[in-house]
């Protein structure tokens, strides 16, 4: 080893703490004015696309077409949620949220119709029930 690591070494050993000169720089904060040159300020801007999320209604479409599958339309709605996933993976995200909104309008019509017409099943077989037992 050198003499200067050695001298290093059992200078941190003995305790005594290093000596420190204060710097001019340090003892003043400068003001910072205006910038100096007369050159226009230019400005970047930076487009990030942000990530859209388009929903493609599958697994509405799918409980649609097992359970409320009036006149076929969840089967349609299914179709047309496939098509708009097929789309998303694609990255034609313009394609995809068309075909949700198909999707979702034909999921909206199937609920709505499958509830009434369920409900008008159910009301006609207590009627029927009802008149018969008269």
């Amino acid at each position: 080893m050198n003499r200067t690591f050695q001298t290093f070494i059992s200078g941190t050993r003995t305790g005594v703490p290093p000596t420190y000169e204060m710097l001019k720089e340090e003892h003043g904060v400068s003001v910072l004015g205006e910038p100096q040159s007369s050159a226009p300020l230019t400005t970047t801007v930076i487009n990030i696309p942000t990530e859209i999320s388009v929903p493609d209604h599958v697994v509405w479409s799918l409980f649609n077409t097992i359970f409320m599958n009036w006149c076929c339309l969840g089967f349609v709605a299914y179709a047309y949620s496939v098509k708009s996933r097929d789309r998303k993976m694609v990255g034609d995200m313009t394609g995809a949220q068309s075909y949700a909104s198909t999707a979702k309008c034909l999921n909206i019509w199937a609920l709505v119709l499958g509830i009434i017409l369920n409900i008008g099943f159910i009301v006609g077989v207590v009627c029927m029930i009802i008149f018969l037992q008269v």
